[in-house]
């Protein structure tokens, strides 16, 4: 299988196991990384509460710096959803559009360049 990234396509890779599956980049060498992982896991109900799924997404690539001790260094981006069992359709289209819309603003860039906190 594949996924389609900002027009990228990504290569499934052996799984880590059946909750772990790797997705190798265009860019994705020995010496490079270009890896898009995709996990989860099941929710863990208790006799009050039935649980939270959890699911996550993590991003990695090599990049080449400027000003750096070191001539390369690895980027990653490692996003984690937490959803309550029960949780509706709708009300997780909301979650991914408003994440979507942080993730492709000023804000975000921000955040990530500079660390800024307070807007």
């Amino acid at each position: 299988m594949a996924l389609t990234i900002n027009a990228k396509t990504f290569n499934q890779d052996a799984a880590k196991s059946a909750d772990i599956v790797p997705y190798l980049g265009p860019l994705n060498t020995l010496s490079v990384r270009d890896v898009f992982t995709l996990s989860r896991s099941a929710p863990k109900p208790t006799s009050i509460f039935s649980g939270q799924a959890r699911s996550g997404v993590k991003f990695q690539r090599t990049l080449t710096l400027t000003g750096a001790l070191t001539t390369t260094g690895v980027a990653t981006i490692d996003v984690a959803h937490s959803i309550p069992v029960g949780a509706s359709s709708a009300d997780q289209d909301t979650l991914c559009a408003d994440m979507a819309s942080w993730y492709g603003g000023a804000n975000a860039k921000s955040h990530m360049k500079s660390q800024t906190l307070l807007f």
